[in-house]
């Protein structure tokens, strides 16, 4: 009898799991902590804002370029560079929808400069999406920008 409850627990919490909707993106939407656009800096400009020890807080404005299509679990901003950021998400505690792409958002967080790892970039790019071939191309780690977020807020 215990077994059976356990396993209807379980059976419940995947169903509610699996039916959690994600807001679709639309100005003022917020996913996370409140956030508001104020002092945010570019993503243009946030290489400037790296102190000593490669760590920035604060607000950071950009244009989501991409986004996980598994589940929303992390998304991307350009940069001039045309070296995209990477943004995930505070303890996973909130997911985007596919439809932010091309959106102007304020992530607020922790900026790193840190190098990423062949096999993070490998899982990266299949959770995006692409192709094998693609996948197999990625042969050397990575020095860019990551940022761990603990808010996002669609501008437009």
């Amino acid at each position: 009898m215990k077994k059976l409850i356990f396993i209807a627990a379980l059976a419940c919490t995947g169903v509610m799991a699996k039916g959690q909707t994600i807001t679709p993106a639309k100005a003022g939407v917020t996913y996370g902590k409140t956030v508001t656009a104020y002092n945010a800096v570019s993503t243009d400009a946030i290489n400037g804002k790296f102190g000593a020890d490669s760590v920035y807080n604060g607000k950071i404005t950009g244009t989501v370029v991409e986004v996980c299509k598994k589940k929303g679990c992390f998304m991307k901003l350009a940069q001039a560079n045309g070296s995209p950021i990477m943004v995930q998400f505070t303890d996973y505690a909130y997911f985007m929808p596919q439809d932010i792409v091309g959106k102007t958002v304020v992530v607020e967080g922790t900026a790193k400069m840190k190098q990423t790892s062949v096999a993070s970039l490998k899982h990266y790019a299949a959770d995006a999406g692409k192709s094998p071939e693609e996948i197999a191309k990625i042969s050397q780690p990575k020095k860019d920008i990551s940022i761990m977020a603990d808010g996002v807020l669609v501008v437009k």
